[in-house]
Formats: C-alpha cells, structure tokens, sequence
C-alpha cells in the first residue's frame, strides 16, 4: 500500500474492526455523540486504536465525500506487532537483541528515514506509542524505501510501559540526549539493547528518561548544537553494528 485507505462512517468503520483490519487512527467530528458512537468508541478501546476529534471540515477535506457520518478511519499501511509477542520470538531465534524505541517523534520524513536504518543495520524492530506520535502511512512507506515493508513496527500503549517490559525481558535501555557527559562510543551495546530516541523540540520525556540505564550523547563541534533526529539515530545504530562486529571478530 503506498498511500492512505480510508473507511468512511461509523458502522463501517466498526466492521473493519471486527473484520481485524490495522487501522493507524480514526478520526471523529468533535461534537459528534450518540449510543452508535458510543459503541466504536468501546471498540476503539478495546483494540488499542488513536482516536482524534477533529472539526468536521478536516475530515471533509480528505474525504471529500458527504456521507462519512462524522467518522473516518485511516488504515495503516502495516500490520502493527505486540511487543509482547516479538520479545520472546527474538530471544527464541538466539539473535542479539536490538530494537529502537521512538519517544513522541511526529515528523513522518524522519521516522521513515529511521525505519530505513533499522532495517539496514539489522534492528529487531521499531517501537511507537499509540498517542503523541507518527502512525505507518504511505509517506513513511515511501520514505523509508519500502523498509516498513520488512521491518516490525510494534504500536505500544505507552513509551513507559514499553521501556518497562524491555527492562524486564533484560534489555539495557540506552537514551541518546545531547545533555548527557557520555561519549555514545563509550556505551555497550554488546548486550540486548533498546536505543530510545526523543522528538527534536522536546527530546525524550522526563517519565522515560527515569527508566533508562544510560545517557549517551554525539560529540558536537560546530556552531549548530544538535543533529537531526534521523542522522543521529544512523549514528548510534552503526556503532552498535561495530561493536558487534568487532565481538564476533574477537570470538573467531
């Protein structure tokens, strides 16, 4: 799928539901109430999916159509993983464990860029939370040059119950923060580890930051104080290849 399919109406968007489709996000016309809305909005819940109300005209304005009821669905462009379910099946296939958490990154060219990266250095998977965050769609398909295609993409309730659930199955949680004295060489990454990665503007949450085992940051040296999320993301998960790498090089 290289662009966005849309579901229009409210019962509609319940069937597709129902049917397990893997819906990104639904979006609901702000003042828009009724037991039918009632009823998506307990299945929403129930399966996890975003949910924004929105003025109405946003939604005309994608649909064009006059018949949407107040209610459209954007289906995603993957099919989403549970964490959960992929842990287990990593550790079971004896691979390293890698995977990059992404913490309220929204740009949809950056997270495409990064999702290409994953999947080139041989991440395990991606990992977003259902709110505050990009969804898969055809941009970041087209962005990531068809890496989504291959790479799993876990939607998680939270960052914070993420992290916690990788801490548990023994993962080191590194945060990449430009405030952080360590040098990223000096971490290692010869163990299962998460890279957390945080939004340009704000960075990685306060909430998250407490759970993490370690802080590393990028050596900067020019008049600009901080790279691109997607560039410096590149950054940190070569040098886990190459610490890796030099590991097995060692081992032979």
């Amino acid at each position: 799928m290289e662009r966005n399919e849309y579901i229009f109406g409210i019962r509609a968007a319940m069937e597709a539901i129902d049917a397990g489709k893997d819906i990104d996000k639904i979006l609901i016309k702000k003042d828009l109430h009724g037991d039918l809305i009632g009823e998506l909005l307990e299945m929403v819940k129930r399966y996890r999916i975003p949910v924004q109300r929105v003025p109405v005209q946003k939604i005309d304005k994608i649909t064009r159509k006059k018949n949407h009821q107040g209610v459209l669905a954007i289906l995603s462009a993957v099919t989403y993983h549970r964490l959960d379910h992929l842990v287990p099946q990593i550790y079971e296939e004896g691979n390293l464990p890698f995977i990059v958490v992404l913490d309220g990154i929204t740009d949809v060219r950056n997270f495409g860029a990064i999702a290409r990266t994953c999947e080139c250095a041989g991440a395990d998977a991606i990992v977003i939370p259902e709110h505050g965050s990009v969804g898969v769609n055809g941009d970041a398909i087209k962005t990531s040059a068809g890496a989504l295609h291959h790479l799993p993409v876990c939607r998680e309730r939270s960052t914070v119950g993420a992290i916690r659930f990788l801490k548990d199955n023994g993962y080191q949680i590194v945060a990449v923060s430009e405030k952080a004295d360590i040098n990223y060489t000096q971490a290692d990454y010869t163990v299962p580890v998460a890279l957390v990665m945080g939004a340009e503007d704000v960075g990685i949450s306060p909430e998250v930051l407490k759970l993490c085992d370690g802080f590393v940051s990028i050596p900067m040296f020019g008049k600009i104080s901080s790279l691109n999320v997607s560039v410096a993301a590149g950054i940190l998960m070569y040098e886990v290849v190459r610490q890796r790498l030099n590991a097995d090089m060692e081992v032979i």
